[in-house]
């Protein structure tokens, strides 16, 4: 007999140390001060810690959608956490490491995550606002070239 524990869940360990992280990375703000303190470093610091989640999802076949979608989330902190001063607000407020837990949570069954449409919908709209984004200049430059030679 294990003394009342036969019907007790596994626990998920792995899941624990996620939630830990996510916790102290952005609860206890570690991922903002990280920033703040070393700037530029602090943000590829947290960026790192950031991936034990996606590796996670990934180990427990996570569809691409969805790691894409968490590894959104960490490029928009990494991204908005390395304009000075701005960035460490922006780090106190987006919170990456809880958003990727909530996702991992919310898409577990067992040791098993599974995506929804929303995922996928989610990455195209970010994969055409980065086209967007790469061909601004270019029209700008354009744009630009023409009103000159006219």
């Amino acid at each position: 007999m294990s003394g009342g524990r036969e019907h007790e869940p596994e626990r998920d360990r792995a899941l624990e140390a996620a939630e830990t992280l996510a916790r102290w990375m952005d609860q206890r703000f570690l991922d903002p001060l990280l920033g703040l303190f070393l700037p530029g470093v602090g943000d590829m610091i947290g960026s790192a810690v950031g991936l034990y989640p996606v590796l996670l999802a990934w180990r427990r076949g996570a569809p691409k959608a969805l790691l894409a979608r968490m590894l959104l989330n960490l490029a928009a902190d990494a991204l908005g956490g390395s304009v000075p001063l701005v960035g460490d607000v922006w780090d106190f407020l987006f919170r990456a490491h809880a958003r990727n837990l909530a996702l991992l949570r919310s898409r577990s069954r067992g040791r098993e995550v599974h995506g929804r449409v929303a995922d996928t919908l989610i990455v195209a709209a970010a994969a055409v606002t980065f086209l967007a984004a790469l061909a601004a200049p270019v029209v700008a430059l354009i744009a630009l070239v023409r009103a000159i030679t006219r």
